[in-house]
């Protein structure tokens, strides 16, 4: 057996680990827990009634699910029959379900509900090799094609399932392919990205060099399972005997935090910036309480340093930190869910400050950077080898060099086959001698640190030929509590300008401290004082910045940004073509106005 396949090193987790708890998931007020034991049962029985099924080696099967322990299971027992899973998200329109079916050639799926389902019903007559779906609860539905996983599991497995289960495990090599992750990026349509055994094993070995993770911790899925980075996670938690606890609704994070209290967790800037951000309105309105939190921050920031050069912080600063931690960091830490032995943040760029600020409260804040194509890790900080700013070292057995245009360009044993049936696109993404070209400008400095300054294909060129970077610019001014968005826009125009949407707390928190009267929250960034203090804000913010960068004018969007509304990817990175096609209008009266004042005082 190939110890580079997932599913032969989780026979020996099951081995090893039988006794522990592996998977829960609260249900209404209740913990619904099942042992590494209890999972190698349904995993086994379910892979011998996927053989019964006709799945074979090779075969693509989808699966359509919200966060659940059953999510997992389904992954196993498919990556244990050799098949090639296909996850799909659940925000996931017909559309997308057909596009994504229909190119992996599907065979089978399992779905996890009558909402997923209808939405795969709706385009089935346009997949003709979809033989059939499971489901994971009761369906409401007479097509012969979909039965229900406990159906399936009620009635025996044929007598030679199980030795076709052993023996194809006994076949298995780390060259397999075990999944195809569609992307969801910013632009386009998805491509699925091919991925073997090896490149996911590979990552979960070259993580133990760094970090220290014993069967005791335990994590949190929140992001989809269906994005890469969540899955290649929960891997590394199951193969070290950890508990994963699966949250459905990533909307109950904060609240299932506090109740899990996890010791390791990964999740996306978003979840992050909203700690900060909630901390920072909490003494907003209080003179006396923002003093203390800035004493606060200055005391954690100066023992953080002193730690980072290998220092023991000054008697003065040590005693100083014992206050502030009761004063101000415990809180900080509680709503994470208590101390982290593994806390990292990945799949869009963080600001410096969010950094700084969990540091400053001893929570240290490992920033990763990766993608789908590279399964997807490329580079992470880790205790012993950390440094602000930068996204990391690369990862043990990979290369990186800098190519035209500063694109990043990655190689090593990650880095995936090619995307399924589109060979013109691996072409592009992957040369002849194995670099896979990420789309993200940067550069590596003098200490071995990775630092990414954009996507390549974000960058704005404007109509008289300037290059600018819009990430860093989004950074200054997304450092300021009272914003919730920023896009900045100027591809193709004479002049750099700017979307925002404000924080809706943080806008009503404004408005008090104006004295502004409105009927709801959205009328408050039509108010002149509002608007007006919103530039004032911006210009302060970006006013170091060079001419060519400076914001010429800006407009306040109140339309939430969500997934749902196909206004952020499911990391939560605003998709700025979508931003500029929802809000062209709003955009071409800003241009047209900035234009029309220019040529007054012309």
């Amino acid at each position: 057996m190939d110890q580079a396949h997932l599913a032969v090193r989780m026979a020996e987790v099951y081995a090893r680990h039988g006794r522990r708890p592996a998977m829960r998931i609260l249900r209404g007020d209740d913990w619904q827990t099942l042992t590494y034991a209890d999972v190698e049962r349904r995993v086994r029985s379910l892979a011998r009634h996927l053989v019964d099924a006709g799945v074979q080696p090779g075969d693509r099967v989808a699966l359509f699910s919200t966060n659940r322990p059953e999510w997992s299971i389904v992954d196993l027992a498919l990556l244990t029959v050799r098949a090639v899973v296909v996850p799909l998200y659940p925000t996931s329109t017909p559309d997308q379900v057909r596009h994504i079916l229909a190119d992996s050639g599907a065979v089978f799926g399992v779905v996890e509900n009558d909402g997923l389902l209808g939405r795969l019903a709706e385009v089935w007559d346009d997949l003709p090799d979809l033989r059939g779906v499971w489901t994971m609860e009761d369906a409401d539905s007479e097509d012969e094609r979909v039965t229900t996983l406990a159906d399936i599991l009620a009635a025996p497995a044929s007598d030679t399932a199980e030795g076709e289960v052993a023996q194809r495990l006994a076949d298995a090599s780390g060259d397999d392919v075990a999944s195809i992750i569609y992307t969801s990026g910013t632009t386009g349509d998805p491509r699925g990205a091919t991925l073997t055994h090896t490149g996911f094993t590979y990552e979960l070995d070259a993580l133990d060099s760094f970090f220290t993770i014993t069967a005791e911790d335990s994590s949190l899925a929140f992001l989809p399972l269906s994005h890469a980075l969540e899955r290649a996670w929960t891997f590394k938690v199951l193969m070290s005997g950890c508990l994963n606890t699966y949250v459905a609704d990533a909307r109950t994070v904060a609240d299932q935090l506090v109740i899990a209290r996890p010791t390791m967790f990964v999740s996306v800037p978003r979840l992050y910036e909203k700690v900060f951000l909630t901390v920072h309105e909490r003494v907003a309105g209080s003179p006396a309480k923002k003093k203390i939190f800035a004493w606060a921050m200055g005391v954690g920031v100066r023992a953080q340093h002193a730690f980072r050069q290998g220092r023991r912080p000054s008697a003065s600063v040590r005693a100083q930190l014992r206050l502030a931690d009761k004063l101000v960091f415990t809180s900080i830490r509680d709503a994470l869910g208590g101390p982290k032995t593994v806390m990292a943040c990945g799949g869009a760029p963080l600001r410096p400050e969010i950094e700084e600020f969990f540091g400053a409260a001893g929570m240290l804040l490992c920033q990763g950077y990766g993608l789908t194509e590279a399964s997807p890790l490329i580079s992470f900080n880790a205790p012993a080898a950390f440094k602000f700013g930068t996204v990391g070292r690369i990862i043990d057995g990979g290369e990186v060099r800098i190519g035209e245009e500063s694109e990043v360009l990655y190689r090593g044993p990650n880095v995936m086959r090619g995307y399924w049936n589109n060979p013109d696109a691996s072409a592009a993404a992957v040369d002849d001698e194995g670099w896979l070209h990420t789309g993200d400008v940067g550069y590596v400095d003098t200490d071995g640190y990775l630092v990414i300054t954009d996507r390549l294909k974000d960058i704005i060129v404007t109509s008289g030929g300037k290059n600018i970077a819009p990430a860093p610019i989004e950074g200054l001014i997304l450092a300021d509590p009272l914003f919730e968005h920023a896009v900045v826009l100027g591809n193709n125009r004479p002049y750099v300008t700017l979307l925002v949407r404000p924080s809706p707390p943080a806008l009503e928190e404004l408005a008090s401290q104006l004295q502004i009267a409105a009927a709801d929250a959205a009328e408050l960034v039509h108010a002149p004082e509002i608007v007006a203090e919103i530039k004032r804000r911006v210009a302060v913010l970006t006013e170091r910045l060079p001419s060519q960068e400076q914001i010429k004018d800006l407009r306040v969007a109140w339309d939430e940004f969500t997934m749902d509304n196909g206004l952020l990817t499911p990391t939560l990175k605003v998709k700025r073509r979508q931003v500029e096609e929802r809000f062209a209008a709003l955009i071409e009266d800003m241009y047209a106005r900035v234009q029309d004042v220019r040529g007054k005082k012309d």
